[in-house]
Order: C-alpha cells, then sequence, then structure tokens
C-alpha cells in the first residue's frame, strides 16, 4: 500500500494505490506520523504516480505532515501526480504551501 524510505532527513512516501480518500487515510496518516515521531524526519517527499484520485481527507494527511514538519522548518512536496490531483491542490490552495514537481531529482534539488 505505501513504501517508506529515508534518504538523509528526508522521508520519502511512495504511495500505491489508486485513491487517496476517507478508506485509508487513518491508517496512512498513523504510519507516517509514528516514522516522524521515531526518526529525525526534516522534509516529506510524497509520490503520487499510481494515484489518480484523491478527496479532502487525502488533503488533510498532506497538511497535517505539512504542519508537523513545517515546525523545524521542513516542507512538503509532491511528485508524479496526474493533471485531477494537482486541480486538487490548486483548487484547494495547497499548491501554496506544498510544491508539485514531476520527478523526483527535482524535488531533491529543493529540499
Amino acid at each position: 500500500m505505501v513504501e517508506f524510505f529515508m534518504e538523509n532527513k528526508n522521508l520519502f512516501i511512495k504511495l500505491k494505490m489508486t485513491e487517496l480518500d476517507h478508506h485509508i487515510t487513518t491508517e496512512l496518516r498513523e504510519e507516517i506520523d509514528y516514522i516522524i515521531d521515531n526518526n529525525q524526519v526534516k522534509n516529506i517527499v510524497f509520490d503520487f504516480s499510481t494515484v489518480r484520485f484523491m478527496d479532502s481527507s487525502g488533503i488533510g494527511v498532506i497538511i497535517g505532515r505539512y504542519k508537523k514538519v513545517c515546525i523545524d522548518g521542513g516542507k512538503v512536496d509532491i511528485i508524479n501526480a496526474n493533471d485531477r490531483v494537482k486541480k486538487v491542490f490548486n483548487l484547494s490552495g495547497m499548491n501554496k504551501i506544498v510544491n508539485i514537481y514531476d520527478e523526483k531529482t527535482e524535488a531533491i534539488s529543493s529540499l
């Protein structure tokens, strides 16, 4: 469902589902928070390459993790989002606090 890996103080999260909605967000939130709380995570990069749909609970997962890392000067980036997911980010205003990149290398160079 999800792959996590750390590189320096950056947490990379590869979402391996087609929908990021209320059915999965509670478990996902708990897994991510556990990793943040037990590691020295500064930045988070979410890979949306398989996600085709995201609802408001998915937005909540991203915003909540942003709030956790921005306290220490960290940031959250999104990579590999399709146009539909990008539209959700733009309509919700999240594109003002979360950068969206086409590739991992772009996100890494911004960290």
